[in-house]
């Protein structure tokens, strides 16, 4: 089995520096795939690098199925791991490059040679087996680095960063065939690390947002656990909400007025906006921020929900949609995304529609209050 646990998990670097990992505590089931999204700093490349014995614990229990693996060598613990760097030897062939570990480890050469062309039918390398590095592109030199994984077979799949040395057109083509081969090897799990939460959305069954800087020490390294859609529409706390999700979620400042089970009554600049969440947990009078994505604010003078004046500032095309910058009084400057036909002049008066069960409530620690209805998954 490849459920992967981690216990209680600590790095310390040296005893005058913060923790770089602070109490992670989380599961990764057989099977799934996992992506390690956070800001720079944060510990995720650390994590992954603990997983494969590349970092030393500095307390906590990691276990690999039902073993503890915390003094266990890197290769017995049936990992493999796909760098950043492609890291393949130029003077190898694309096949060479690949049996390499296996030779290492004395295997059966009719079996490297087995395992090496079902890795390369996989990834679409086998017309490639014979040429050498330099004669390949980016992207099909970063799937050769994911066939040398292959080949041996691990129990669980590591990769740090795999895209970020292609272009765009590469990355989006490298992401899929990295979600294929998930699909066609079920049975390994995957820890996958990104600073580039697109890909964090798109590859995840479980996503592991890791705190930084001064929250580590104060809320631990493990921000919100859950599938991509979780995290999008119930985060756990203002840093969720601003970091996944782009444009991010607009903030509102406000006051509370009052709570009951099913709604919260803020005032926002002297209006009153209604929020679909329990926060009889707060103080009347609390400061709270009022949390909505940029693709919930409809426009217009009629509809759901509370109409909030402000003026348009920006516009930006983008074909398909169109985001426009606004100024509600009293505000830092809001994101709403609309229609790209939308034809909206600058310094346009416009009313926003804030619908309450499309609206967020942090309280002042920027913990979110519990949503009464619920957005989709």
């Amino acid at each position: 089995m490849s459920r992967i646990e981690f216990k209680n998990i600590c790095k310390r670097y040296a005893p005058h520096l913060p923790m770089t990992i602070h109490n992670a505590n989380l599961t990764i089931e057989h099977g799934e795939f996992c992506v390690f999204v956070g800001p720079s700093g944060c510990g995720k490349s650390t994590l992954l690098r603990m997983v494969a014995g590349l970092e030393d614990i500095s307390s906590g229990d990691l276990l690999i199925g039902d073993q503890r693996v915390n003094d266990l060598p890197p290769a017995q613990r049936g990992v493999a791991m796909v760098f950043q760097s492609y890291a393949l030897y130029p003077h190898m062939t694309v096949g060479e490059n690949m049996a390499f570990g296996l030779r290492v480890l004395g295997s059966d050469k009719a079996e490297i040679d087995r395992k090496v062309k079902e890795a390369a039918e996989i990834l679409q390398l086998t017309p490639l087996l014979d040429r050498l590095p330099k004669a390949l592109s980016g992207g099909q030199r970063q799937r050769v680095a994911i066939g040398r994984a292959i080949v041996k077979q691990p129990k669980v799949f590591l990769f740090d960063e795999p895209l970020s040395n292609l272009d765009a057109a590469l990355r989006v083509q490298t992401r899929l065939e990295i979600a294929k081969l998930h699909k066609d090897m079920g049975s390994a799990s995957m820890i996958y690390v990104t600073h580039d939460q697109v890909e964090a959305m798109t590859l995840a069954n479980k996503i592991v947002l890791l705190h930084t800087g001064a929250l580590i020490q104060k809320r631990g390294s493990v921000a919100q656990v859950g599938t991509p859609m979780n995290l999008y529409h119930r985060p756990a706390s203002l840093f969720v909400a601003e970091f996944i999700g782009s444009p991010k979620m607009n903030l509102l400042q406000g006051t509370l007025r009052s709570a009951d089970a099913s709604h919260a009554s803020v005032d926002v600049g002297g209006q009153t906006i209604s929020v679909a969440v329990d926060a009889r947990h707060l103080k009347t009078g609390e400061s709270v921020q009022v949390g909505i994505r940029p693709e919930h604010i409809p426009l217009g003078s009629e509809g759901a929900g509370t109409g909030v004046s402000a003026s348009l500032q920006h516009i930006e095309r983008l074909g398909d949609s169109s985001l426009l910058y606004v100024q509600i009084p009293g505000q830092a400057i809001a994101t709403v995304k609309v229609e790209g036909s939308a034809s909206l002049a600058a310094s346009s008066a416009l009313t926003l529609r804030l619908a309450p069960d499309q609206l967020h409530l942090f309280d002042s620690q920027g913990i979110a209050c519990h949503r009464t209805v619920e957005l989709p998954e």
